[in-house]
């Protein structure tokens, strides 16, 4: 069974334990005492009173216990015990990803064209709960897979991609880039990434124009590149606020879709939405203990 990875929201309200079990060691050690009735009482008056049992001399710590035990569920649930819901399909909009991937003749005829790909199902298998989505373009840019939390099915179609994917001659990433940016808008993804599996031909203005618009959305792009980086590469990674991963980092990529993108998220403000908070779910478990104080004494 795998365990829960439980984190406290507000931890500083287990600093309330600290008073509450000092309060609660000083009622248990005054319960069942006549207090100041010790004082303001004649000693005989007292011990008659306790002979003809009008006296209490039975403690009963029960409604004690139960009220610090309520008291100590509130504050429990007040440090706010979360558990981490990224896996949760619910929230499947916070970062999706989606891979472009060049399958122009210049690309797919080259000798390094499996490590391409080898480095596309590394980027898949990275993905972790984050969707993951495809785009092949040549001359034009086509939906290979919308985006979806099927890694497996989004890894068997990257495999089957070729040369012949895309009937259109050329190389237009400019087009792939913008229907990427109106899938990921479209979706409402509030920070996700864009990698783009390329050898570098036709980029340029309209492509970098496109890489901004990415950029405006919070959507980072980076770039796999077939040969070496050429500078048009490394200025658009840097315009789109991504890197540019050559075909043997698989580490630093995996780190970044992976470990990068969770940061990403919690700079925009987001970390709240990681989790799931049950400290409200513990009040109910509260009221048990109140029921104790409700009880009927018998006569």
């Amino acid at each position: 069974m795998v365990g829960l990875d439980v984190t406290l929201l507000r931890p500083s309200w287990l600093l309330a334990l600290l008073p509450l079990a000092l309060t609660g060691w000083w009622l248990m050690k005054r319960l069942g005492t006549l207090g100041a009735w010790r004082e303001a009482a004649r000693p005989e008056l007292l011990q008659a009173l306790t002979e003809l049992g009008w006296v209490e001399t039975r403690v009963n710590r029960r409604p004690l216990l139960a009220s610090l035990l309520v008291v100590l569920i509130i504050i429990l649930a007040l440090a706010g015990p979360a558990i981490e819901r990224r896996d949760s399909l619910s929230y499947r909009n916070l970062d999706g990803v989606l891979l472009l991937v060049d399958v122009s003749e210049s690309v797919t005829e080259d000798r390094r064209w499996p490590e391409l790909l080898t480095m596309a199902q590394v980027a898949i298998a990275s993905l972790g709960s984050r969707p993951g989505g495809l785009i092949v373009y040549a001359g034009d840019s086509y939906t290979a897979t919308d985006l979806t939390a099927d890694h497996v099915q989004l890894g068997q179609t990257v495999s089957l991609i070729d040369g012949e994917t895309v009937p259109n001659p050329g190389s237009r990433p400019e087009r792939a880039l913008n229907m990427a940016s109106d899938v990921l808008r479209s979706a409402g993804i509030l920070a996700g990434d864009v990698v783009l599996f390329t050898d570098g031909a036709g980029l340029g203005p309209a492509s970098l124009a496109a890489a901004e618009d990415l950029a405006r959305q919070d959507i980072r792009l980076s770039i796999v590149p077939l040969n070496d980086e050429p500078p048009e590469l490394i200025s658009h990674a840097k315009v789109g606020g991504g890197h540019v991963f050559a075909t043997d980092q698989t580490d630093a990529l995996v780190a970044w879709l992976r470990d990068d993108a969770r940061t990403q998220l919690e700079r925009q403000d987001y970390p709240l939405l990681f989790w799931r908070d049950y400290g409200r779910f513990l009040l109910f478990p509260a009221l048990v203990p109140l029921l104790i104080l409700f009880r009927r004494q018998a006569a």
